[in-house]
């Protein structure tokens, strides 16, 4: 006959799984309880598991901060700031981890627990448990902006030197023209049209349309 405590509920009776042996760092390839952690329990939600993410820091792009602090405003630097803060501090945290999770030694529960299929089925539920990794939803936006604002910028890069053309053809213009104090009406109006006098049109002074007044 099992004890009062064989008979507890599952929930309560995984308490005693807190404290796992780990085997030793080589983990077995398609062994029993191979790619669990040590330090997880059936009851602790599979939080061992997500520390393979680890596994993959060395494939996260590295920020250029010097850079990033070189475009940032004035009036966002304290946003720069708590953002570089808070980066640090998951990029520390994520490296503590290990690179590989250690292995449940199923083996020394099925011997230490008396109560027949509990640690299979404890087992079987562990390795069936899937905890779904954060899905990244931001950077293809950011992609997209980023790419928006490229065109708009080459937009008016062209539209700007299109426009220093013109300033600069205007400028010639100016240089090489007769002297404003040397001028005549005709050179005015030559040099600068829109400021002929239209004395058929507009026979008196001062020889404009009433609207331009």
């Amino acid at each position: 006959m099992p004890g009062p405590a064989q008979r507890r509920p599952a929930a309560i009776t995984a308490r005693r799984f807190r404290f796992p042996r780990a085997e030793p760092e080589a983990e077995p390839e398609g062994g029993e309880g191979a790619g669990l952690p040590a330090r997880c329990s059936a009851g602790d939600g599979g939080r061992g598991s997500r520390r393979s993410m680890a596994g993959r820091r060395a494939a996260l792009k590295a920020i250029d901060w010097a850079a990033f602090a070189e475009r940032v405003p004035a009036n966002q630097r304290a946003m720069f700031n708590a953002l570089k803060t808070r980066s640090d501090a998951l990029s520390a945290r994520l490296a503590s981890l290990p690179e590989k999770p250690p292995t449940i030694d199923w083996a020394h529960y099925k011997a230490a627990i008396a109560k027949a299929g509990m640690v299979d089925e404890f087992q079987k539920k562990f390795s069936a448990l899937k905890v779904p990794e954060p899905v990244d939803t931001q950077s293809a936006k950011i992609d997209a902006q980023e790419q928006e604002a490229a065109k708009n910028t080459a937009e008016y890069v062209q539209a700007s030197k299109a426009r220093i053309a013109q300033y600069e053809q205007h400028l010639q213009k100016l240089k090489s023209m007769i002297p404003f104090e040397q001028m005549t009406n005709e050179d005015m109006a030559e040099a600068f049209p829109e400021t002929k006098l239209d004395m058929e049109k507009n026979p008196f002074w001062p020889h404009r349309p009433i609207a331009d007044l």
